[in-house]
């Protein structure tokens, strides 16, 4: 099923109000682009994007101010079609009134907004992508430790969730429990947050349902996040062999995304939330250029030499 979004959604969420068109802000949205249709003020209409939410500047405003009023019924005639979902008016700037009657026939509804183009065309686009993005439900507990979404899986019971509220009695913040929806943002970004039934809430065995936000306070959650981080939490049964130095890298593919992940082994006595906080510090002092096996590698090297020269 294809992802949409309604006008009156996209009204709610962003500094745009509804103008035109009461009856047709149950339009939906199915692209996350949306044009700016300068070429086709023009007449020309080849390639014509009509299903997107078209957006009017002062630009266009000011070419169509030069234009006779039949000029610009005409204009719009061209513009509308049954399938533009809505037509956004930035900066405020008053509707033309030819505009409406052409909008009226097609049940297209005309939005105002108080924030110039650019940035009204960038609000939209990001609150699109996030909305109509490609989602995948993953199982786990996300989290941000140390400013980084790391994500904690395993299988059901190996104590994810206790790792993560330890973490949260640490001062670091939960996105979401037992279930993650994942998606991405560009080829090298994914973000996850909690589905929203979800949100706010972790589960502990013996104890139930806890509200982070109301036990721990607002700093303690976060909406969504970059994954950055996938950590699997593996029951250690003393005969799987574990990357001793971590010279061996793993990666995770979602959708387009390669995920670094690491395997940590589980048994008693492991404090496991500490561990964790280590692998997101190391994991983040390697990404800016300082990585231990490197530096051990080269002290091992100069001992080496060391002793071959005293020999």
């Amino acid at each position: 099923m294809t992802n949409a979004v309604t006008v009156q959604e996209l009204v709610d969420t962003l500094d745009i109000n509804l103008i035109y068109g009461e009856e047709y802000k149950t339009n939906k949205i199915y692209s996350s682009e949306v044009s700016r249709p300068g070429l086709v003020l023009t007449g020309y209409k080849e390639y014509y994007p009509h299903e997107r939410i078209q957006l009017i500047g002062r630009t266009e405003m000011s070419f169509l101010s030069e234009k006779t009023s039949e000029e610009r019924s005409n204009i719009f005639s061209l513009m509308c079609t049954d399938e533009t979902p809505a037509i956004v008016v930035s900066r405020e700037i008053d509707i033309p009134e030819e505009l409406i009657p052409v909008a009226d026939s097609l049940d297209i509804p005309i939005l105002s907004a108080r924030s110039k183009t650019s940035r009204v065309l960038a609000n939209i686009t990001n609150y699109l992508e996030r909305k109509l993005a490609e989602r995948l439900s993953k199982h786990g507990v996300f989290l941000e430790v140390f400013g980084m979404g790391v994500l904690l899986v395993g299988s059901s019971g190996i104590g994810k969730s206790e790792i993560g509220l330890e973490l949260i009695q640490r001062g670091h913040r939960l996105i979401a429990d037992d279930r993650v929806e994942l998606y991405q943002i560009d080829e090298l970004t994914l973000n996850g947050e909690a589905p929203e039934i979800l949100q706010n809430m972790i589960e502990i065995r013996g104890l139930g349902i806890i509200d982070v936000m109301s036990l721990y306070g607002v700093s303690a959650i976060r909406r969504s996040k970059r994954l950055e981080l996938i950590i699997n939490l593996v029951l250690d049964d003393g005969n799987t062999q574990y990357d001793r130095l971590g010279f061996d890298k793993e990666y995770e593919q979602i959708f387009e995304v390669q995920v670094p992940s690491i395997r940590i082994p589980v048994k008693t006595g492991r404090n496991l939330a500490a561990i964790v906080e280590s692998a997101a510090m190391n994991f983040r002092a390697t990404q800016m250029g300082y990585d231990a096996k490197v530096t051990f590698n080269s002290k091992l090297r100069d001992l080496i030499q060391e002793n071959r020269g005293e020999q």
